[in-house]
């Protein structure tokens, strides 16, 4: 069963995700990161620019590619769909919705930005998870 982690109330959502990446990264954790694909182009973009002497390793999976086996060490990993991850660690979602297969994964983290919108589909997310038994962790950021 995963561990889910929300984090809510973050004021810049991509900035936060970038730091989240880099202290995964930096921890020796494989995450893969799900979500929308205009949002995961924004995050790709986001990553190149962080921070400017640092480099988080990742790699954009695109649908229905194949994944070099080289690649797949990548730490990092954005995808549209959970399922073409070859790793099953760490499971990051941006989207709106829960993610496809999140089950197979050790621990889930959500990320939920502060405007009204975003706090009610978290606020969904968090319904759902608790209702099929996930131990759910929650840290307010703002």
């Amino acid at each position: 069963m995963a561990q889910v982690s929300f984090h809510t109330g973050v004021p810049e959502r991509l900035a936060y995700v970038c730091r989240l990446l880099r202290k995964a990264q930096l921890a020796g954790a494989r995450v893969g990161v799900v979500g929308p694909g205009p949002l995961l182009d924004r995050l790709d973009r986001e990553l190149w620019v962080f921070g400017p002497t640092e480099f988080v390793p990742h790699i954009r999976l695109r649908p229905g590619r194949g994944l070099a086996p080289r690649l797949a060490r990548t730490p990092i990993q954005l995808t549209e769909h959970a399922d073409e991850l070859p790793h099953r660690d760490v499971l990051l979602n941006v989207g709106p919705e829960l993610p496809e297969g999140f089950e197979g994964f050790a621990r889930v983290i959500e990320v939920v930005a502060g405007d009204a919108e975003q706090a009610q589909r978290g606020r969904e997310r968090f319904r759902q998870y608790q209702q099929l038994g996930h131990p759910i962790e929650h840290h307010k950021v703002a």
